[in-house]
């Protein structure tokens, strides 16, 4: 008897605890959202199933020892959020940028849902129950630029007790871009405004595409070296994908490094989603604040739209303004919907990749002003 009750004892039923068995629920949540209702996939699935594997009880999957364990290393580091900036450079095409500059602008006023949210969470410091320091404030402002790479990156040097919940609001807010932006679109524009047509962008040529990604970093390197290690990888599979010299590198690069990657990121983000580490008052926090910062970007980039066009004669259609937010490329064709909704044949697609590609950068440039300011 003293044998099965040893037994019983090793079991996981005799080890749940009631935080472990709702992290399972969260986890199991996440397998659905990817499989079920196709909310960004590539990611949420092996998350999900990361919670599930870091609350079995008694496993120590995510302790020290535990595959997780080795694999969060990957993220500690940086090494996860840089490699998947080089795969995502090597898929990029800077040539609808290139092609109008001012989209630049839009993806710069999109980050004004980063700097307005690290406010908003030393405010919410206010409410009983919560205290977000300014690293914490900076690690959970980064959401807002839509760029789940990106926040992991910023929330492992400056928050990583934070990570599993960042990382679940970055992604969950992601995969939600068709439901959240349109209302905000909608607010902003009037009719006449959703109905204007932006003239066929010109052809980028291959000079200026490589060039591009070279003076960037060099700019990069002199007046933010904080963001070099983000825009770096990003510029260098760039410039892989567009001299066409490193072709086997390029589309390594943007399949199975990214791949691989991806895979082994995701688990590792789903081994700091343990009862104690997500089960707190600043989770509900993290999640309404990153709501908020997403919707400030939005409304932001559409703003900028506005305001542009009271001082050009080339007019800009608002609705791209929504795509400053670097939800690659999602953004641009919730972008490309709406105005087609208003008039079948205007195709902002092309148009609206311009300040996606620019929110990508600006998303990284803003997450090198969070790390320098509080080194």
């Amino acid at each position: 008897m003293e044998d099965l009750y040893r037994i019983w004892q090793d079991t996981g039923l005799y080890n749940f605890e009631p935080g472990q068995a709702a992290m399972l629920g969260v986890g199991l949540l996440l397998i659905y959202l990817a499989i079920q209702k196709g909310f960004e996939p590539l990611l949420l699935l092996p998350i999900g199933f990361g919670a599930v594997l870091s609350n079995i009880p008694v496993a120590g999957i995510a302790e020290d020892g535990g595959i997780l364990y080795f694999l969060y290393a990957g993220i500690k580091s940086g090494v996860f959020p840089l490699l998947i900036f080089l795969g995502l450079g090597s898929m990029t095409d800077f040539g609808p940028m290139l092609a109008n500059p001012k989209t630049l602008l839009l993806g710069a006023a999109a980050q004004f849902g980063i700097f307005g949210t690290l406010f908003g969470a030393l405010a919410l410091n206010a409410v009983p129950g919560l205290h977000f320091t300014f690293k914490d404030a900076a690690a959970i402002a980064i959401i807002g630029g839509a760029d789940g790479p990106t926040a992991i990156y910023v929330a492992s040097r400056l928050a990583p007790d934070l990570l599993g919940a960042i990382a679940v609001a970055a992604y969950s807010y992601m995969a939600l871009v068709p439901l959240i932006q349109p209302p905000i679109m909608r607010a902003l524009t009037s009719r006449e405004e959703r109905l204007i047509e932006m003239s066929q962008l010109r052809v980028v040529s291959k000079r200026e595409k490589m060039v591009f990604p070279v003076v960037l970093i060099v700019l990069t390197a002199m007046l933010l070296p904080s963001a070099a290690p983000l825009i770096g990888m990003f510029c260098l599979g760039n410039l892989m994908r567009e001299s066409g010299v490193v072709d086997r590198l390029s589309k390594t690069a943007q399949n199975e490094l990214i791949n691989v990657v991806t895979i082994f990121l995701g688990l590792s983000v789903g081994s700091k989603l343990s009862a104690s580490a997500f089960l707190r008052t600043e989770t509900l926090g993290i999640l309404l604040l990153g709501a908020i910062a997403f919707s400030i970007g939005t409304a932001a980039g559409v703003l900028m739209a506005k305001l542009m066009n009271r001082f050009t004669k080339a007019q800009v259609n608002p609705l791209i303004g929504a795509a400053g937010v670097s939800a690659v490329p999602m953004s641009a064709r919730v972008a490309n919907k709406i105005g087609q909704e208003e008039n079948p044949h205007n195709f902002l697609l092309m148009h609206a990749m311009g300040p996606n590609v620019a929110g990508v950068i600006g998303s990284a440039v803003a997450a090198g002003v969070l790390l320098a300011l509080v080194r």
